[in-house]
């Protein structure tokens, strides 16, 4: 059963099978004067039986809770129930550490396989690790987005198999915002995976922001949580080098990008997130790129986005609920 906290004992890890801000919200019978509403956020997995909605209902608001919005998903002749809850709470009234309790013996009644709960303007942020190849775009989107305060993480470290120069506006920017970045090249006799396992030893997830190259199933044994990754939606037809040419030689009308965690089978992890986007004959070689690396950046970040917002959930072997 999982009823946790931080991502890295709290997030249903799919690898294993895986701000918004209530500060000045007051709801009817809170007196305007008193303290901050905090904004929760409770998913569930359980066995499905009659009950579970009124029951968790009961829990926020025997507390003082209020829901403010809730998605209920029972698939159709499967005996099993997943919802995701907001609501806003008085963390005097209701203390996290009594929150966490209250969730567990719920999850106790009902048999739950999981049960989360997350407090964002309490909780620590998720902390990441970054690995990435040549190619920046997926990189500094992430990083643009972090500076923004648009990407709810810590990033503890960024780790490269190619080199960047010191005069990269990648390596200023990390250096400007106190990122470590470590290169490591690797060889296919040596990913170096023993020591980008040491680098991430605190991370709660990964990122793989075009990381071209393949993670070991002891890799992710032995690292043990989430591993997030992005490839274009010209898989698996235009396979090998170049296949944004390849695609563009043979005409195809419409490109995507395709957001999944990691497993031991290439590419072919639980979805999280997928984007399209129809090309022409308008477009030349250079603005197809555009298009797809634009494609690449969106359906990660929002793939991220959605994982932080406990939005994920794992269903059946090899799909994901996404609310």
């Amino acid at each position: 059963m999982t009823v946790r906290r931080r991502i890295s004992s709290s997030i249903p890890h799919l690898v294993g099978f895986a701000k918004r801000s209530f500060n000045s919200y007051n709801l009817p019978g809170y007196p305007s004067s008193s303290s901050s509403l905090a904004h929760g956020i409770h998913v569930f997995h359980c066995p499905d039986q009659v009950g579970i909605v009124a029951k968790l209902s009961e829990c926020i608001a025997s507390k003082g809770g209020n829901i403010l919005g809730a998605d209920i998903f029972v698939p159709e002749k499967k005996n099993v129930f997943y919802s995701r809850s907001e609501f806003v709470f008085d963390p005097v009234k209701w203390p996290r550490e009594q929150m966490d309790e209250d969730f567990l013996n719920l999850s106790k009644v009902f048999g739950a396989s999981t049960s989360v709960v997350r407090v964002p303007d309490i909780d620590p942020k998720f902390k990441i690790g970054i690995l990435a190849s040549k190619q920046d775009h997926c990189l500094v989107d992430l990083l643009y987005r972090w500076q923004e305060g648009r990407l709810p993480v810590d990033i503890t470290c960024v780790i490269s198999n190619h080199e960047r120069g010191p005069n990269t506006h990648v390596l200023r920017f990390l250096q400007r915002n106190k990122i470590p970045y470590h290169y490591l090249h690797t060889t296919k006799e040596n990913k170096r995976e023993g020591e980008i396992l040491e680098l991430v030893l605190d991370t709660d997830f990964l990122v793989l922001a075009r990381y071209m190259q393949i993670l070991s199933g002891n890799f992710l044994r032995t690292y043990g949580k989430d591993v997030i990754n992005i490839h274009h939606g010209l898989l698996p037809s235009f396979k090998g080098g170049n296949p944004s040419k390849q695609a563009f030689d043979a005409g195809v009308k419409l490109i995507g990008a395709t957001s999944h965690f990691v497993t031991e089978e290439l590419d072919s992890g639980p979805i999280i997130e997928q984007m399209v986007e129809r090309v022409s004959h308008r477009d030349n070689l250079l603005s197809f790129v555009q298009k797809s690396e634009n494609l690449e950046r969106q359906c990660l970040a929002k793939a991220i986005g959605s994982y932080c917002d406990l939005r994920v959930l794992p269903y059946e072997e090899n799909r994901t609920v996404v609310f």
